[in-house]
């Protein structure tokens, strides 16, 4: 299946609303530290109501050593200043979606890494900042399962 990969995220309830969407589509989700937030926190439990022990979490302590579990293959960072409309991707089951912290999205060195295969972007309107960032993974790993016919 494909993998999540949140790279510092600062929202509880939007980690948690992720391991939910991990649950429910099969993904694997994989968070890079600093965590802005206490995995037992309240929120972080609430927004993945009971879907915590269904949904495959890995925490990594920085980028490198979560890129290194996952080799050979792609890793599309997702940005707001993208090249690629997502779904002009031809995702691939085990590719990395990435997705940068909520304030700031993700930082250069993340988006300039060697791994990336292509910077990934969803179309907003002008003058947009951003999506939330469980509602823009959302978007884009239902578009990468529908791509294989929502294979379990």
């Amino acid at each position: 299946m494909f993998r999540i990969l949140f790279h510092e995220p600062r929202i509880a309830g939007n980690t948690g609303a992720a391991i939910r969407l991990a649950a429910v589509t099969g993904a694997e989700l994989h968070l890079v530290e600093p965590l802005g937030f206490d995995l037992d926190e309240a929120k972080l439990r609430r927004a993945g109501l009971d879907y915590h022990d269904l949904a495959v979490l890995t925490v990594h302590p920085d980028l490198d050593s979560a890129l290194a579990t996952m080799p050979d293959v792609a890793v599309y960072a997702f940005t707001a200043h993208g090249d690629v409309v997502y779904s002009d991707v031809a995702y691939s089951p085990g590719d990395v979606l990435m997705f940068g912290a909520e304030p700031t999205g993700l930082p250069d060195e993340a988006l300039e890494h060697p791994r990336v295969t292509a910077r990934v972007t969803l179309p907003m309107l002008p003058a947009r900042r951003s999506m939330n960032l469980t509602n823009t993974a959302s978007v884009a790993i239902y578009e990468a399962w529908r791509q294989h016919g929502f294979a379990t």
